[in-house]
């Protein structure tokens, strides 16, 4: 028993939310479009930085966003680290609702061509089986956005989604996960999505 509790290797995960972009603070609605940091965001990402200057970094990876991609840049030259890019850490899909002035959206009807939260948070749980599967034992550097990292929060530490605090332009959280965790996650968060599915069916019944 004692070795196969050796055996299972951690992976820190440093989780960073991007720099403030120039959509940010216009209250714009970026989803999966690219963006671009601002003044501001830069001199968050440099704040960053500078904050985890004194870690062991292994590795720097970021979502494949223009926005993701200059935070982990700035931060990754602190460790002279290459940045590695994943779709899996985009923030979520809004569809139509893309480029939209977010106080106006108050009070109106989702599209369907908004990404579900389960969507969501399959994306998440892959992220995370990618994260300590690739980098076991390492410690990382992850570079995402808004609700994309509250949903990997949420899988992190299964509860809903509303219970995660929402993350502020360029803050970190510290997480620390292994392969073996992660399966179990992905293994919960099927069995709920199949139970949510069955009482769908019998409530369409």
């Amino acid at each position: 028993m004692q070795a196969e509790v050796d055996t299972i290797v951690q992976t820190t995960i440093f989780l960073v939310r991007h720099g403030e972009t120039v959509d940010n603070a216009r209250c714009i609605i970026q989803g999966q479009t690219h963006g671009m940091l601002n003044e501001n965001g830069r001199e968050q990402a440099e704040a960053v930085a500078e904050q985890l200057a004194a870690e062991k970094i292994d590795a720097v990876v970021a979502s494949d966003l223009r926005r993701a991609i200059q935070t982990a840049e700035i931060i990754s030259q602190r460790h002279g680290l290459p940045v590695t890019t994943t779709p899996l850490l985009r923030e979520r899909d809004w569809g139509s609702f893309t480029g939209l002035y977010i106080p106006q959206l108050k009070g109106r009807k989702w599209t369907e061509d908004i990404e579900t939260e389960e969507a969501l948070l399959l994306r998440a749980c892959h992220f995370l089986q990618y994260i300590t599967t690739t980098y076991p034992g390492k410690r990382v550097v992850a570079v995402g956005h808004g609700i994309i990292n509250k949903a990997i929060q949420a899988v992190y530490a299964q509860c809903p989604m509303r219970e995660v605090q929402r993350m502020m332009n360029a803050e970190v959280r510290l997480l620390s996960a292994t392969a073996e965790g992660t399966a179990a996650a992905a293994a919960a968060l099927s069995a709920t999505h199949t139970a949510t599915t069955a009482t769908m069916a019998v409530t369409a019944e």
